[in-house]
């Protein structure tokens, strides 16, 4: 049994997959407690496996399955990841803290350390590589995740509800990027779109 928070049909938002039809399967939930977290993910519902393909089939043509929270890999275990390739065919994503080893099977790794933060800073980052390295912005120093083995990385605003804080960050995180072309620039396009 797994607590998931929801399973819905979208547009990845943000990342390297951005503009990708996607099931994403929200697990409840989270090991960290970052002050800037925006997902409402603490309730949700025991499902069982069958329940869990199930509804991921209901979105037939959806080519990737997003595995996310909270935090998804306080849930996620090997029979999972079998089950969703097995029997329903799609790719699996998965956007984790780091904080725990992940399950081999997966097909994208998406890393977003938060030690740097006020409550994500109670564990450390176990991972050290991964395909996409997901950085949300407010200025820290980016020689930070240079031990991070990745293959695409990403600094991402951090989204605030001050309209005046939030475009600061999006300058600030823009000329990072300008700085430091290494990086990439991750938006939440789903917030742009209202979309989930």
């Amino acid at each position: 049994m797994y607590r998931i928070n929801e399973i819905f049909y979208s547009l990845q938002g943000e990342g390297y997959h951005t503009g990708t039809a996607s099931v994403f399967v929200r697990f409840s939930g989270c090991n960290l407690h970052c002050t800037f977290c925006d997902t409402q993910h603490e309730s949700g519902q025991m499902m069982s496996l069958p329940q869990i393909i199930d509804q991921i089939n209901d979105y037939i043509n959806a080519p990737l399955v997003v595995l996310t929270g909270g935090e998804p890999s306080l849930w996620v275990d090997e029979s999972l990841i079998k089950a969703i390739k097995q029997l329903t065919g799609k790719r699996i994503a998965i956007e984790t803290n780091g904080t725990h080893s992940l399950p081999p099977g997966i097909d994208w790794v998406t890393l977003s350390p938060k030690g740097e933060f006020e409550g994500g800073d109670s564990l450390p980052c176990l991972l050290r590589s991964c395909d996409e390295l997901k950085v949300v912005y407010t200025g820290q120093d980016l020689n930070k995740y240079s031990h991070i083995d990745a293959n695409h990385r990403f600094l991402q605003p951090c989204y605030c509800d001050d309209p005046v804080k939030r475009q600061e960050n999006i300058d600030m995180t823009v000329k990072a990027v300008l700085s430091h072309p290494e990086w990439r620039l991750s938006l939440q396009t789903h917030r742009v779109l209202n979309i989930r």
